[in-house]
């Protein structure tokens, strides 16, 4: 055969490649003139996985009432505290009502009052038990998560609390996964009174060991029986085991408490809380545990003198690759291998940052801070995170008046915007809520969150993180949400959107234009081409071949 046809066939077939390559048809292409139809995740109207803003179950815990003599103050949030285990936490399981004790969470020996030693009118001996509890981890029983806890709609972190001993289940039902809601986080704060003989037992009844830190309480270095006081890592309560921790604080001061025991780790996983020293005083019977800390709804007798309110707010963050090592294994054996060795705190990364247990939009279901306005109220913060936060109040300046449980004095005081606060550091702001242009600047809903950035976003999602209101008390609907924010609450209480599945703006009159760009139709003039040349190129190919072995015959 001559040379001349297979070079001429060869040379087209280069050619028709190099033109094909023009043609070939990718996953994206420009939209040209006509941009593509915005595409919906569900229907237009559709709100099967959007959650209620406000379950509204017990609005009767809302009311100010007074139980077994227990003031208990009104509390308009949607999801207000129970009453009865306030009631129980102020007078001790031993001092109230059978009827009242049933009607709370607490165990019969999960808060003891004793003696009053000092003889003005409260006690003075305190026996309180704490266990661990854990949500959102591996069921033996199965493919799914027990003792669910959601922080925000659709997300269920792996995490710790320490929580005061309870009665019943855990769950809220035998047919149920999810965790009561007296189970929950953040862990409970603490108060107790100046000069009261606290004892502090652990009963371990998780599956690693943990210990009870008391950051910045007086306290001895070993307790009566000569043991430790201490609850540092060398000496671990185990599993099955318990120790009670003693002390009789000296100094008053909002105070910390976190597990000692891979201290990095079990933080971050959630144990820790606010350990309150309220000064002494005649009557003063203190709310011994604030669970999920927010609106303190007995103050003591010293803050009812200068505020009309008090709050606790507690700020957390998650890793959700140390929150996972819960969820992959049963085996106390493979989550402590998990946590301890393949896990590296150096490499650790917040995804998740809650105020006082749940991240936006739940923070406006109990994390809120309602006034009628003319107040002074007292808002105590512990940074609980990894990370600084920078919490600042729109619409208002606050006064720093302790800083890590040290009064300051008037000219030590600071009145400012933002509150820059260390890992475990604490502050007690007095926030004045009387309209004078510098402590306040009128009613609203004044938006207050952590002003780093990452702190207003759920893993990555914004808005989430850890943002509240700031709520004057006429712009609240019926079940204690904001007014004025129903089409945001459509939105973030769709679980599909912390999923990533749907863009912030799906819903309302600007979905058409900010919602996800859909697909455009593919350029079929192209396509036709593109296929036309590779059929050409098969064919010549093949005849190339044919001549090939008709040469070699």
């Amino acid at each position: 055969m001559t040379k001349r046809p297979y070079l001429t066939l060869s040379i087209l077939i280069l050619a028709l490649i190099a033109l094909a390559t023009q043609f070939v048809p990718g996953l994206f292409q420009k939209a040209e003139i006509n941009p593509p139809a915005t595409a919906y995740s569900r229907a237009q109207g559709d709100t099967t996985k959007i959650e209620s803003p406000c379950s509204n179950e017990h609005p009767e815990w809302r009311k100010a009432q007074v139980i077994d003599g227990v003031e208990i103050a009104e509390s308009p949030t949607c999801e207000p505290d129970n009453p009865y285990d306030i009631a129980a936490s102020v007078k001790g399981t031993n001092n109230v009502t059978m009827a009242t004790l049933m009607q709370s969470n607490l165990a019969q020996d999960a808060l003891v009052m004793g003696e009053d030693i000092d003889k003005d009118g409260d006690p003075d001996v305190i026996h309180l038990k704490l266990e661990v509890v854990e949500f959102n981890g591996a069921s033996p029983d199965g493919d799914y998560f027990i003792n669910t806890y959601n922080i925000a709609p659709g997300l269920q972190p792996g995490l710790w609390a320490f929580a005061p001993k309870s009665s019943g289940m855990a769950l809220k039902n035998f047919s149920s996964r999810e965790a009561r809601p007296f189970l929950r986080a953040p862990s409970p704060t603490i108060r107790v009174e100046q000069g009261d003989k606290v004892f502090v037992t652990l009963e371990n009844t998780h599956y690693l060991p943990h210990t009870i830190h008391l950051h910045g309480v007086d306290h001895a270095w070993q307790n009566s029986k000569g043991e430790d006081n201490d609850g540092t890592e060398e000496h671990a309560v185990f599993p099955g085991k318990s120790h009670t921790y003693e002390i009789q604080p000296r100094h008053t001061g909002t105070m910390f408490y976190h597990c000692h025991v891979q201290t990095a780790q079990h933080m971050m996983m959630g144990l820790s809380g606010l350990f309150v020293i309220e000064e002494n005083q005649p009557n003063n019977w203190v709310q011994t545990f604030n669970v999920g800390a927010g609106q303190v709804r007995h103050p003591s007798v010293g803050v009812r003198k200068a505020y009309s309110q008090e709050y606790d707010l507690l700020y957390q963050s998650i890793d959700k690759k140390l929150a996972a090592t819960i969820q992959a294994a049963t085996d106390p054996r493979l989550i402590a291998k998990a946590m301890s060795r393949d896990y590296n705190m150096t490499e650790s990364f917040e995804n998740y940052f809650l105020l006082n247990g749940h991240s936006f939009p739940y923070t406006l279901r109990d994390s809120m801070i309602v006034t009628d306005g003319n107040e002074a109220i007292k808002l105590r913060i512990v940074n609980a995170q990894r990370s600084q936060v920078a919490i600042h109040i729109h619409g208002h300046k606050a006064t720093i008046t302790a800083m890590d449980g040290v009064e300051l004095t008037a000219g030590q005081q600071v009145t400012r915007d933002v509150f820059d606060i260390a890992m475990a550091q604490r502050l007690d702001l007095s926030l004045l809520t009387a309209d004078d242009g510098l402590h306040s600047y009128g009613p609203g809903l004044w938006m207050f969150h952590d002003h780093v950035p990452v702190g207003t976003t759920t893993d990555g999602m914004e808005p989430g993180g850890n943002m509240a209101i700031l709520a004057y008390k006429p712009l609240l609907d019926e079940n204690g949400m904001p007014k004025m924010h129903d089409q945001m609450l459509g939105e973030v209480f769709d679980k599909d959107y912390y999923a990533k599945k749907q863009p912030l703006w799906q819903q309302g009159d600007f979905a058409a234009v900010l919602g996800d760009a859909g697909l455009i139709s593919p350029d079929v003039k192209k396509l036709v081409i593109f296929g036309l040349l590779i059929g050409l190129i098969v064919g010549l190919l093949i005849v190339l071949m044919v001549i090939r072995r008709k040469g070699q015959a």
